[in-house]
């Protein structure tokens, strides 16, 4: 009898909690975060391939327009640098290292200023600005940084004390939801994100995958990013072109890694005392570079790359040198310090380089380009896994899981030798140093001043 009372006391207890607003609220608020993760990630990608096919319509409208990147550009790259300065600071970059600079920080004010709603808004007006600029940038690193800011807002207004999993639930959703690649936002999360598997995050990150996930395809459907590819590698020659392209791509993604941290950390020396002016001065000069590149090469190297990455998936060559004007291009949009991310540039400057070789070893070009992307991919982020599984979903290629693997592999390895730094992490470490000069700025302010001794 007392059994039977403790046991319907229990199940009472438990159906009041389960009924209790208190339960629910975080939840909801949860799955309605990671809902609005998809739908703004669908919206963004439609506003940027929107203002990426308006420039290109801008520069082929009549006889001379090829020449309008040379006053466009450079103008769109300072407008973009002074607005992310004053307006919208934090949202320069990627995104993704400010998410795992978030992740590493305590303080619930130092995460918001990396991670707030406000800079989302400016992540993504400024991330379309520059395609509508011409910049080489993609919109994969800042939807990783607005997915975490949602979500991070999510665990303000619904009191979730699991931030730290909440900012890797959000980063997962965002590239699940831009590139239509779940198991690689899955993968991210674990491998670039955290760099260990968390088993007390695994479930938030799925769940705000599948949400944002389902919002995604109930917007714009089922698809393959880059089209569906079957090719394989059969023969000698198609595994010869694995070994190159993944070592010739861990090589060439470990010199834009290490150049980007090398440059980076001397332009922030040379600006430290008049920051706004020289940011301004870089942003010109980057600008000018890259309209330079853009009508030098009939204006293959603007925009993300994507439509260069698929033809050559296709089996369309790209032109022997459009992976290093492409390598050049995505360099000098990542330094210029305007909003936007190196995803799918990376994508095309492999794609460009797989296709390259194959075609000087007379082998198949929408293998070489497969190849090669998960080859300079993985040499850039360190990231091998990322890079074989996303990859794989944007081709849905799966009989070819192993080459792709084999490459992705191989470039990471080759790229350890070069360049020990993760580009994303050695990035990240930035914020998390400005955070710190931040925090003692504010305590010194703070401090109440000494009395002198009578």
């Amino acid at each position: 009898m007392p059994m039977n009372y403790k046991k319907l006391k229990m199940l009472r207890r438990s159906r009041v909690m389960w009924g209790s607003w208190r339960v629910w609220k975080p939840r909801g608020i949860f799955w309605l975060g990671a809902i609005a993760v998809g739908v703004i990630s669908v919206a963004f990608a439609k506003m940027a391939d929107a203002a990426q096919h308006l420039f290109f319509a801008m520069t082929s409208a009549g006889e001379y327009t090829f020449l309008l990147p040379l006053i466009i550009t450079p103008v769109g790259f300072m407008l973009c640098a002074w607005i992310a300065a004053t307006i919208f600071p934090n949202s320069q970059g990627s995104g993704i290292p400010q998410a795992i600079a978030a992740r590493h920080l305590r303080d619930v004010e130092d995460r918001s200023r990396l991670l707030n709603l406000k800079v989302a808004t400016g992540k993504i007006i400024l991330t379309i600005t520059g395609l509508l600029c011409g910049a080489s940038i993609g919109r994969e690193g800042p939807t990783v940084q607005v997915g975490a800011s949602i979500m991070l807002q999510a665990a303000r207004w619904g009191g979730i004390a699991q931030a730290r999993g909440l900012i890797l639930a959000g980063s997962a959703a965002g590239i699940a939801a831009a590139f239509n690649t779940p198991l690689a936002g899955i993968v991210f999360a674990i491998e670039e994100m955290s760099r260990a598997y968390e088993s007390r995050a695994n479930g938030l990150v799925l769940m705000a995958v599948i949400l944002s996930g389902l919002a995604s395809l109930a917007l714009v459907g089922s698809y393959t990013y880059f089209g569906a590819s079957t090719v394989l590698a059969t023969t000698a020659k198609d595994w010869a072109l694995v070994l190159v392209c993944g070592v010739g791509g861990g090589v060439f993604g470990a010199l834009f890694s290490a150049l980007a941290l090398k440059i980076s950390q001397r332009i922030r020396r040379w600006n430290r005392y008049t920051p706004l002016r020289k940011v301004l001065i870089i942003a010109l000069i980057c600008g000018l570079g890259s309209a330079l590149l853009g009508v030098m090469t009939g204006g293959a190297t603007f925009g993300t790359g994507y439509e260069q990455a698929r033809a050559a998936i296709e089996g369309h060559g790209t032109g022997q040198l459009f992976f290093v004007e492409k390598l050049a291009a995505t360099l000098l949009a990542m330094l210029s310090g305007i909003p936007g991310g190196i995803f799918a540039p990376s994508l095309s400057v492999g794609a460009g380089f797989g296709s390259t070789v194959a075609s000087m070893l007379g082998a198949s070009i929408g293998l070489g380009a497969i190849v090669g992307m998960a080859g300079y991919f993985a040499g850039v982020v360190h990231a091998p896994m990322t890079a074989f599984v996303i990859i794989l979903e944007m081709t849905g290629n799966h009989e070819g899981v192993l080459p792709i693997m084999a490459a992705a592999m191989l470039g990471y390895l080759t790229s350890r030798f070069i360049s020990h730094e993760p580009l994303y992490h050695g990035l990240s470490r930035v914020f998390l140093a400005q955070s710190i000069r931040d925090k003692r700025a504010t305590q010194r302010h703070d401090a109440p001043a000494s009395t002198p001794s009578p």
